[in-house]
C-alpha cells in the first residue's frame, strides 16, 4: 500500500492521488493529464488502471532508456497499449517513423487521443501474428495491460472472457503496407503472442537491427524457445527491466549506470 501511494505521489503529486482516492471509493474511470518537460504533449492516463504501472515503467524507471548508434528511422511498437512507450519513442527520437500496433478497443482508443499531435506515429488497432487473419481478443483477467490474443477456433477457455475480433498482421504485411524497407527497433509486449509470431522469422528477421520483448512464458508455455529459435543473428543481449534487448552490432548497446 505504501509503495503504491510513493508511486502514485512521484507520478500525479498529491491532487492526482486524491484523484485516485476517488476513482477507487466510486469504482469509477477518472483521467490524469501528465505534463512532462521531455514530452511535447501531455499524456492522459486512466486511473486506477494499469496505465500507473506502465506509465512508471517507462517513464520514471526508464526501461526503454538505451545507446544508439545512429538515430532509428524505423519503429514498430507491437503492444502498444495507450502509447507511451511510443510517445517515450517519439520525443526521443523525433526523426523516427513510429507504427503503434494495439488491438484492444479502448487501449486503442486512448492511443489515439495520446497520440494525435505527434506526426510520426501511426495508430494501428491491430494484433502482431503469424498470419494476416481476423483472432479474437480475451481478457484473462490481468487487467488494461494484459489482454491476450488467440485463433478464432480455439477453444474458449474457462478463465478468459471473449472480448472482441481484432485483424492480425505479420511482420511481413506491416512493412509491406507501411512500405518499410527494414526495422530498427522491433518492440514487441504482446502477452504470449510472441509464440506464434517467432514460430517463422525466415522471411523478415534479416530485416530487423534490434529487438526489445517481454516475454511471456508465464502465460504461454513455449514463448522463451520460440523466440530464441526464430531470433538468430543477433550479437548483443542484455536485459533491462521486463525486457530482453538483441542488438545487431552495435545498433543498441546498454547505457551505463
Amino acid at each position: 500500500m505504501i509503495r503504491s501511494i510513493r508511486k502514485y505521489l512521484s507520478i500525479a503529486g498529491f491532487s492526482g492521488l486524491l484523484k485516485v482516492i476517488g476513482a477507487k471509493v466510486t469504482n469509477s474511470t477518472v483521467y490524469l493529464k501528465i505534463v512532462r518537460q521531455d514530452c511535447k504533449y501531455p499524456i492522459r492516463l486512466r486511473i486506477s488502471s494499469s496505465d500507473i504501472p506502465t506509465y512508471y515503467q517507462v517513464f520514471i524507471k526508464q526501461e526503454y532508456d538505451f545507446l544508439v548508434k545512429t538515430q532509428p528511422g524505423v519503429i514498430i511498437d507491437a503492444g502498444a497499449n495507450i502509447g507511451l512507450t511510443s510517445i517515450y519513442f517519439a520525443n526521443k527520437y523525433p526523426g523516427a517513423r513510429i507504427v503503434a500496433l494495439e488491438p484492444e478497443q479502448s487501449n486503442f482508443e486512448l492511443l489515439k487521443i495520446n497520440t494525435a499531435q505527434y506526426p510520426n506515429i501511426v495508430p494501428v488497432q491491430a494484433a502482431l501474428w503469424d498470419k494476416n487473419e481476423a483472432i479474437n481478443l480475451v481478457d484473462p483477467g490481468l487487467g488494461k495491460w494484459g489482454f491476450m490474443t488467440e485463433k478464432n477456433d480455439s477453444s474458449k477457455s474457462l478463465t478468459a472472457k471473449h472480448c472482441h475480433s481484432v485483424p492480425a498482421m505479420t511482420v511481413d504485411k506491416i512493412m509491406q503496407d507501411y512500405n518499410l524497407e527494414k526495422i530498427d527497433i522491433l518492440k514487441i509486449d504482446i502477452e504470449g503472442a510472441e509464440k506464434e509470431v517467432f514460430g517463422d522469422t525466415s522471411s523478415w528477421i534479416e530485416k530487423v537491427d534490434s529487438i526489445i520483448i517481454e516475454l511471456h512464458e508465464r502465460n504461454k508455455e513455449g514463448c522463451n524457445r520460440s523466440f530464441y529459435c526464430g531470433s538468430n543473428g543477433f550479437d548483443i543481449e542484455w536485459k533491462q527491466g521486463e525486457n530482453v534487448y538483441l542488438s545487431k552490432g552495435d545498433c543498441l548497446t546498454r547505457r551505463s549506470t
